[in-house]
């Protein structure tokens, strides 16, 4: 059999009130300064202040670099490692969803590593592990907070740089659902799809094996179960605590097992026209998986099962179909938009979106290798 390498953080906060045991282990890990890395609406809406008060009742000293966009850039690290290297800290720490980790991956990376940021682009290039990182989690989906990836998109080519390097790593992730029930119900229904293309796509690459397979399923079946009612009721703490589980079940899988075209393609959508990435995945999935359904009819069984279906006397091909229907149902129930013209993109540059695409990190993950024109014609699909 085939050897695996399985990457998760060393400690891994989770369930209701976790908030509360995560200063007595940032204290015990001797951080002198941190720098905390958030985006302006968390912190202007005051959803980061319950983590910052631990912060301050832990004694931890910090300074926070709030700056951060949705899709966060190539200038949000080089400016957060500025104020890093200015006020002389020594770890950081990231409050929110995938935008605020991912920038705070890549700002611990460059002071650890130096040069700049699109240095790291693709597999493993840092020599150097980040300066000790600690990831609060403020929304179910990226599971940025427990990977081994992290986005940066570069302005100037347009592109998302996707990294996959184990040096990136969090020390620590905290995953509390009191932290994500003031989340709208759109940002709650895009990050839970974003987890379900983890899990979904954990299950139909080649890369995937019997312990990512067995995270994915869990993460697949929780989130039919409990994402409409997060959507529904933000204040359904059952729900989001599910949610926190399925997030983080998704992410050690994807995280060990690669992911494919629907994040391939989805992070185009965000490099060129600055789209929220869990919506293009949610939009993209159900036209990739229906493609991949051709080529590897089986790995969808395994799916249909998680979600309920009784698979016993059913064919591959009847799995895949019942897989595909039930994602196209659950993306409407929570309010996904179906096409790019809902989000102001009216005639987007398919070849362009379509080369990149075929270049991204995660293309390789998939089961099946489109030519060029079945890519553009995935685009075509959701204009």
């Amino acid at each position: 059999m085939a050897t695996h390498a399985y990457y998760v953080p060393p400690v891994n906060l989770m369930g209701r009130g976790c908030l509360q045991e995560s200063g007595q282990l940032i204290k015990e890990m001797g951080i002198r300064k941190a720098l905390v890395v958030s985006d302006r609406q968390l912190i202007a809406s005051g959803v980061a202040e319950p983590v910052l008060s631990t912060l301050r009742k832990a004694g931890l000293d910090y300074i926070v670099y709030d700056e951060v966009k949705p899709n966060p850039t190539c200038q949000n690290v080089h400016d957060g490692l500025q104020v890093f290297q200015n006020y002389g800290c020594d770890a950081i720490i990231s409050i929110g969803g995938g935008s605020p980790q991912d920038a705070a991956k890549g700002i611990g990376i460059v002071a650890a590593n130096g040069g700049d940021i699109r240095q790291y682009e693709g597999l493993h290039q840092s020599k150097h592990k980040s300066v000790p990182l600690v990831a609060f989690n403020t929304t179910a989906g990226t599971s940025s907070e427990v990977t081994i990836n992290y986005v940066i998109t570069d302005e100037e080519r347009k592109v998302k740089m996707v990294m996959v390097d184990r040096n990136s790593l969090v020390s620590l992730s905290v995953n509390d659902p009191e932290l994500m029930l003031s989340k709208p119900a759109s940002l709650t229904a895009a990050t839970g799809m974003d987890a379900l293309t983890h899990a979904v796509e954990a299950m139909v690459t080649p890369g995937g094996f019997t312990v990512t397979s067995a995270t994915a399923a869990a993460a697949v079946k929780l989130i039919f179960e409990y994402l409409p009612r997060a959507v529904k009721d933000g204040t359904d703490m059952e729900a989001r605590e599910y949610m926190t589980y399925a997030c983080f079940l998704g992410g050690i899988a994807f995280n060990n097992a690669g992911l494919g075209y629907v994040h391939a393609m989805a992070h185009q959508l965000g490099g060129v026209y600055d789209l929220p990435h869990g919506v293009c995945n949610a939009m993209l999935l159900p036209y990739v998986e229906e493609m991949n359904a051709k080529h590897v009819p089986g790995k969808f069984r395994h799916i249909a099962k998680a979600i309920g279906m009784d698979v016993k006397e059913r064919s591959d091909e009847e799995c895949s179909d019942y897989v595909i229907e039930a994602i196209r149902q659950l993306a409407k129930e929570v309010g996904i938009p179906e096409k790019l013209s809902e989000l102001g993109v009216q005639d987007p540059d398919v070849e362009l979106l379509a080369d990149n695409a075929m270049k991204d990190a995660c293309a390789p993950g998939n089961p099946y290798q489109p030519s060029k024109d079945e890519v553009m014609e995935l685009f075509r699909k959701i204009i």
